[in-house]
Formats: structure tokens, sequence, C-alpha cells
């Protein structure tokens, strides 16, 4: 199997979630966006999937993932689908029910975390919504980030296989998710992602594990990886951090 991975080029993004679990299990697959266009990749192969007029059960919008004839979208729905695929998931229905409720709710924290630069729409340039920008950052700052974070080192704590993982004995796919999310604040909110993270030794010690992974610290060597930048969900913004 050779999975295409379809997302917006030039930022990491929800489809980063992705492609950490893809690198760590060693997959093969092809992130189309990096494709030049004139090899069939690039935004104008998503978009032209998108519109297929064909699909029965089409995307709404990426990250989605195309494996055999299975087109697949939503990152915690492509992660439940590659979790049991490429073993980063449990086997038995418990454990995978609440792998993805975990991912669920790093689905939440991260749309919080985009809303803090764009409160009122991603139509509008941060620009044009500077002073909410600062009113809605100070609020995730001051009671969000640390309810999420906090949440986060208490599952590892109270794991009952350890208190290294997230869930079971074994690295799980919304480990890999949550490491990319301590990643992601730690590039926004230097200043405030510190000391958050301050009361959350487990959650710092699982960052720091996955990308020691040799899987994952080889891809972020490679320079595959892109950067984080301010046109991805995690933007650093120096007056908003705190």
């Amino acid at each position: 199997m050779i999975y295409e991975l379809y997302y917006w080029p030039g930022i990491q993004g929800r489809g980063e979630f992705v492609r950490l679990v893809l690198e760590e299990a060693g997959a093969q697959y092809v992130d189309v966006a990096l494709l030049p266009e004139e090899q069939g990749g690039g935004v104008s192969a998503m978009m032209k999937l998108l519109d297929d007029p064909a699909l029965a059960h089409p995307p709404f919008a990426p990250p989605f993932l195309k494996a055999g004839r299975r087109l697949i979208a939503q990152t915690a729905n492509i992660l439940l689908f590659l979790g049991a695929r490429l073993s980063l998931a449990p086997r038995d229905a418990a454990g995978r029910l609440w792998t993805h409720q975990l991912q669920l709710t790093l689905a939440d924290f991260v749309n919080e975390i985009h809303d803090t630069h764009h409160p009122i729409g991603g139509g509008l340039y941060y620009q044009q919504q500077k002073a909410e920008a600062k009113r809605r950052s100070r609020d995730f700052l001051d009671y969000r980030l640390p309810k999420f974070l906090g949440y986060f080192e208490r599952v590892i704590e109270r794991n009952p296989d350890g208190d290294r993982w997230m869930v079971g004995k074994r690295l799980s796919y919304v480990d890999l998710s949550a490491a990319q999310v301590v990643a992601g604040l730690r590039y926004a909110f230097p200043l405030a992602s510190r000391k958050a993270l301050r009361p959350c030794p487990r959650l710092r010690a699982l960052h720091d594990a996955v990308f020691a992974r040799p899987r994952v610290k080889r891809y972020v060597r490679s320079g595959r990886r892109l950067a984080f930048n301010n046109d991805g969900i995690f933007r650093r913004y120096p007056e908003l951090d705190a």
C-alpha cells in the first residue's frame, strides 16, 4: 500500500499529524502537495479530486488520505484508520475508542489554538482582528491552555500500564499528535507555554521521547518536515504571548 496524502503546500497544519504517523510507521506515502504540478501534484491535484463528481463521499476539506480505493478525510478519522493498520493503536475496541476520544480532544485543543490569532473568522487577515486576537489569547493562555495541558498530564499519569504514554504500554498515534501540539505551542507561545508546561513533566517527557524516536528524528532532520510559520495553525505573534 502506497498512501497519498493531500494537504495544503507550505504549512504543517493538520496534515502534520498524519505525516508523523506515516513516518513513525515507516509507511510508503506520497505527499501530493510537495509534488510539482507537472507530476500530478500541488493544489490543482487536490482540487481536482475534491471536485470529482464521481465521488460518492467527497471530503469537506483537507487533509484527506487516499488508501487504495478509499478516500478518508478529517484528521482524527484518518488516524483512527491508520492507527489500526500501522500498529499505532490498541487492538481492543475499548482501547481504540479511548485513543480516538483523546485525539478528538486534541482536535478541540488545536481549534482553540488556531482561534487565538483568528478569533472572528478565517477569511480575515490577522491584522483585521488584532484587538480581538489579543483578548482571545489572554483568555486562552490564562484558562484554556493550563486546563488542556493539565488534562493530558493526568491522562499520562493515570495510564494503568505506565506513565510514559497516554494509552497502554506502547506508543500510539495520539502520543505523536500530543508531541506535535507541544512543539507547536512552544513555537507560537514560547513564554506562556514554558510556564504552562512547568507542572507537566510527563507531557514534556512524552514530547522529548517522540521526537527522539529514530524514524521521527530522521524525518525532522531530512528537510522534508516543513518549518512552523505564520501561515499555519501555530503562529508566533509576540504581542499575543505572555
